[in-house]
């Protein structure tokens, strides 16, 4: 694995790098192809649906919901999210997006056609990651718990705490429900971990060093955040805060149909 990355995991689950030997297997991802990604998206949130790309970015008075034309990475449609809030994780449920804050505990509720605010919700803590299990929506906060919650009340269902090695992992970012597992980027880390949602524990990590964009490469804010799933056909995207370029990709130990 990529020591820079390497030795960031290690500080946020608060283990010495040489105890990361006995973590799960790396897996070093393979490219199926590449995709123009803006440059000026600090990606918060990424999904697939029906074929589509959704997008959803930060930074105050830069953050939005954006549906993405995935072969040249034109946005087709956005709403700007107002200052003071700077924007975090989004998913989809039927017609509407759960789109998350960062400090402002609150979350927004857009309509999937029209990108219309028609709800919005509250919640305790910071707001990172969002993803959809078929049931709740799943929150990171930046701590090793992820939150499951109630989409019709918003209220908390519970909650299970991540580890590796039996070692709580901190700074669960973006997050997507991929093919049954819980997959979240590690901020600050060139790193994925895909998650037993029963458990919390960590079964792999995913190294995406490889992918790092030369030109951002040495940026610290630039770092890996993008996770989606095409559920219809398996397929898997990923990209990073600034990013010029979104990579689909597949595991070695796939099934390539």
């Amino acid at each position: 694995m990529f020591v820079r990355s390497l030795a960031a995991l290690a500080l946020w689950i608060s283990l010495p790098v040489a105890a990361c030997a006995q973590a799960p297997d790396i897996i070093r991802p393979e490219v199926v192809a590449t995709y123009p990604h803006d440059t000026n998206a600090f990606t918060q949130g990424l999904f697939i649906h029906d074929g589509q790309l959704f997008e959803s970015t930060g930074q105050v008075g830069q953050s939005s919901l954006r549906r993405v034309a995935l072969e040249t990475g034109r946005v087709e449609q956005s709403v700007a999210i107002a200052p003071p809030i700077f924007g975090e994780g989004s998913a989809r449920i039927g017609d509407e997006i759960f789109m998350l804050s960062w400090v402002s505990e609150r979350g927004f509720v857009f309509d999937a056609e029209t990108f219309e605010q028609v709800d919005s919700f509250t919640y305790p803590g910071e707001g990172w990651g969002l993803t959809y299990d078929g049931n709740h929506l799943i929150l990171s906060d930046g701590t090793p718990e992820l939150r499951f919650l109630d989409p019709e009340t918003m209220t908390l269902s519970h909650s299970i705490n991540v580890t590796l090695n039996g070692r709580a992992v901190r700074r669960l970012n973006e997050l997507e429900w991929v093919d049954g597992m819980i997959w979240a980027n590690i901020w600050e880390t060139r790193s994925i971990v895909r998650i037993d949602p029963e458990t919390g524990i960590v079964d792999a990590m995913i190294d995406l060093s490889a992918l790092v964009p030369p030109s951002v490469a040495g940026r610290r804010d630039a770092v890996a955040n993008g996770i989606a799933w095409n559920a219809a056909t398996g397929q898997i995207y990923v990209t990073g805060k600034l990013w010029p370029i979104l990579y689909e990709i597949r595991l070695p130990d796939s099934d390539p149909d």
